[in-house]
């Protein structure tokens, strides 16, 4: 069991240190992406619910809408929920790249434990398969999401669209992945440049999100410097 659980958190944990440490200005506290990772770990089970009613009842009989609805939907909807809704409007949100952290953190607290739960029922030699691709996936329709949100909040304008693509772009993806997996017999053959090409989109985002981060600081500095030099000509006027 402990080499299970051990399997299980390693890949999700590695990554998230990565996307956390990549952060070139202020690291965010702790406790907010420990609580962002329980939430999103939290989702698996009301997820896996619905997803069993969908399966047990046959609700669902075409492999398209169950990529795109029953796993696609509702999981990047729920996981961009917690996102939008507890972490957005938080104090420790306070630069661009900070989305991309905290959208790794809530889809790699999901990926965590849907692989822990995986590997309790299906064994250990299925830890290296998920990790190259689940729990992989999830981290990255997480950067995707998060980059948006970080977009969408420091935007001067187009805030609702950035919003709405964080959202949007990240179910597209997902949809992508797990109909290549459920429909595909030669699954390997379109997994693998779908892989590459998810971690080229997700690395730039990164990329792109340290550049909206400076000049977001950039931009805060300026506004510091301004700010004092009118203290000062004020001063000067005060005392003449």
């Amino acid at each position: 069991m402990l080499g299970i659980l051990s399997a299980g958190f390693a890949p999700g944990l590695a990554l998230l240190s990565y996307f956390y440490l990549k952060d070139e200005y202020e690291t965010e506290p702790l406790s907010m992406v420990f609580k962002t990772f329980i939430f999103g770990a939290i989702l698996v089970f009301p997820i896996s619910f619905i997803q069993y009613v969908l399966d047990t009842e046959h609700l669902i009989q075409s492999g398209i809408i169950e990529a795109f609805l029953s796993t696609s939907l509702l999981e990047e909807f729920f996981k961009w929920f917690i996102l939008f809704f507890t972490v957005y409007q938080h104090v420790a949100f306070d630069e661009p790249y900070d989305g991309i952290v905290y959208g790794a953190s809530v889809s790699l607290g999901f990926a965590t434990a849907e692989n822990i739960l995986y590997l309790v029922s299906n064994g250990l030699q299925h830890a290296l398969g998920r990790a190259l691709l689940p729990v992989s996936s999830h981290a990255l329709f997480g950067v995707i999401m998060g980059y948006y949100i970080g977009k969408g909040k420091f935007s001067g304008n187009s805030k609702s669209k950035w919003i709405l693509l964080s959202l949007g772009l990240p179910l597209i993806l997902h949809g992508i992945y797990d109909y290549i997996l459920i429909s595909q017999k030669d699954w390997l053959v379109l997994m693998f440049p779908f892989m590459i090409f998810l971690w080229w989109l997700g690395l730039r985002k990164v990329k792109n999100a340290h550049a909206l981060s400076t000049k977001h600081f950039e931009a805060q500095i300026k506004v510091q410097k301004n700010s004092s030099f009118m203290k000062n000509e004020e001063f000067f006027l005060y005392i003449e």
